[in-house]
């Protein structure tokens, strides 16, 4: 329940600007969690989410940037957690997820940074990740078997 819980935070703070702990927690109470503010508190850190700067004087909740090359245990763990399958049509590459855990998948791809994909769209349990040629599609589902099952990739 945790990882899930955590992913659509991740999924929250990427769709909208959340100010407050408050307002993270009535946005996770309307997706059907029921939280405490020490369990949101608890969550942001473990996400090591901080607040950045929006324009006109607010804030928002932000994942910090890891270092380039550093790989995110977070990240994996959700990507891990969400991940059923994948295939590949030419330069599409499709990755089957757990229902409801597409986005957070797509938001763990897009902080790793994997350069060759150029931008992922997700739904309910499909994300189709655009990359930049049927070699790049190869090696990029390589390196995800690498990071899901435990191997260097």
């Amino acid at each position: 329940m945790k990882t899930i819980r955590q992913s659509k935070i991740l999924e929250l703070i990427g769709k909208y600007d959340i100010e407050t702990q408050e307002e993270l927690s009535d946005f996770l109470e309307k997706e059907g969690f029921t939280v405490t503010q020490a369990t949101v508190s608890r969550d942001i850190r473990e996400l090591n989410l901080t607040k950045a700067a929006v324009g006109g004087g607010k804030l928002k909740y932000v994942t910090l940037s890891e270092n380039k090359g550093e790989l995110s245990e977070k990240y994996i763990r959700i990507l891990k957690d969400g991940f059923l399958s994948m295939d590949m049509a030419q330069n599409i590459l499709v990755i089957k997820t757990v229902s409801g855990m597409a986005m957070a998948v797509a938001a763990a791809l897009d902080a790793l940074q994997i350069q060759e994909i150029v931008g992922c769209i997700a739904g309910d349990d499909t994300i189709m990740c655009a990359v930049r040629s049927i070699d790049d599609t190869i090696r990029v589902m390589e390196r995800l078997r690498g990071l899901i099952y435990g191997k260097e990739g």
